[in-house]
């Protein structure tokens, strides 16, 4: 049985949540929540089915190892920097990218004398 990959976020605020989400969204994965505190976060993980958690950095009280805990094959990935998580958007701009796991620009390494 096929179903739609899901998507929670989770930034500081109701403004920077609205963006993220705006970021986040579309067509091909559903976002089923938004949090704008790291208690209400966890309420959400605890209630929801979830495969990907896409977290702003600047949000205060974010335990990646809680995540893992509640969710431990769901994706986590930040905006900005955050230990611990699986992926990184640099900006916003690059979310969908980093849900769908596209390498940043530039792409992978590869070292000298490996096969492109």
């Amino acid at each position: 049985m096929c179903r739609a990959l899901t998507v929670l976020c989770a930034a500081p605020g109701g403004d920077a949540l609205d963006r993220l989400k705006r970021a986040a969204v579309s067509a091909s994965w559903e976002l089923v929540g938004g949090a704008s505190s790291s208690q209400e976060l966890l309420r959400q993980l605890d209630e929801l089915a979830v495969d990907v958690v896409v977290l702003d950095a600047s949000l205060s009280g974010v335990d990646v190892a809680e995540i893992r805990r509640i969710h431990p094959r769901a994706r986590i990935l930040s905006v900005g920097g955050l230990a611990g998580v699986d992926g990184e958007a640099a900006d916003l701009s690059s979310v969908r990218d980093a849900i769908l796991g596209v390498p940043p620009v530039g792409g992978p390494v590869r070292g000298p004398g490996r096969p492109r």
